[in-house]
């Protein structure tokens, strides 16, 4: 996924939490319609997003290969940090 998938992915759940928040859905039925509505929101910023740039938002990119990505640099941050041992040291 790309950032900007990840965003509106966010959006769409933060949006949603919202709209549950306000409205206390108590059925399934009422947890869908809110959850539709918080997609809808994030929808509407990604066609706004996708006629200004002339670009698709949504791409082959997957998740499985962003973890990869997110991974190794966590790793990496990890492998040049100082150990505990030799924090406060010098």
């Amino acid at each position: 996924m790309t950032t900007l998938e990840l965003v509106l992915n966010m959006l769409a759940e933060a949006t949603t939490t919202e709209i549950s928040r306000q409205r206390a859905p108590e059925t399934f039925a009422e947890n869908m319609a809110v959850a539709r509505e918080g997609g809808e929101v994030a929808g509407i910023a990604r066609k706004a997003a996708e006629e200004r740039t002339g670009v698709p938002v949504i791409t082959s990119k997957n998740a499985a290969r962003l973890n990869t990505v997110v991974s190794g640099m966590i790793e990496a941050v990890i492998a040049d940090s100082p150990s505990d041992e030799t924090k406060g040291k010098k």
